[in-house]
């Protein structure tokens, strides 16, 4: 596996996980150049996306994380995890929050394994298409 730098070109060829399909009349190059601009990342198999992620600032202090995943294997994931928690871990962005499927227990798992703590249980149709979101954070003490 490869991590390098995000590309907007890297969203639409990335087969999104079952649990983000919903996201993927969202995804474009258009999208993806919001993205492009900010701290992110892709992890190539070859030369196909298997993951995207970074953080979107906010203002001074504050960023949202963002993650697109395939259905890849647990040996790549790791992979990933690994890529993800070392660049939070290096970010010295005060607060990063991030938002999770209320119905994905996965996505909940993955926040608290990259060190994030659960702030808002429910966020009734926080989603693009309706659904309950639940707040994690990150904070810098």
């Amino acid at each position: 596996m490869l991590v390098v730098p995000f590309q907007a070109g890297h969203l639409t060829k990335l087969p999104l996980q079952s649990a983000q399909a919903y996201l993927s009349e969202w995804v474009s190059n258009e999208s993806g150049k919001v993205l492009e601009d900010s701290p992110s990342y892709t992890a190539l198999v070859g030369n196909e996306p298997v993951a995207a992620a970074g953080i979107l600032p906010q203002w001074h202090g504050r960023a949202i994380a963002w993650a697109f995943l395939s259905s890849m294997g647990a040996g790549q994931f790791i992979g990933v995890h690994r890529a993800v928690k070392g660049f939070l871990d290096g970010c010295y962005v005060q607060r990063v929050e991030m938002t999770v499927d209320c119905d994905f227990p996965e996505a909940h798992r993955w926040a608290e394994m990259l060190g994030f703590t659960m702030e808002a249980e429910r966020m009734k149709a926080y989603s693009l298409d309706g659904r309950d979101c639940a707040l994690y954070a990150r904070v810098l003490k």
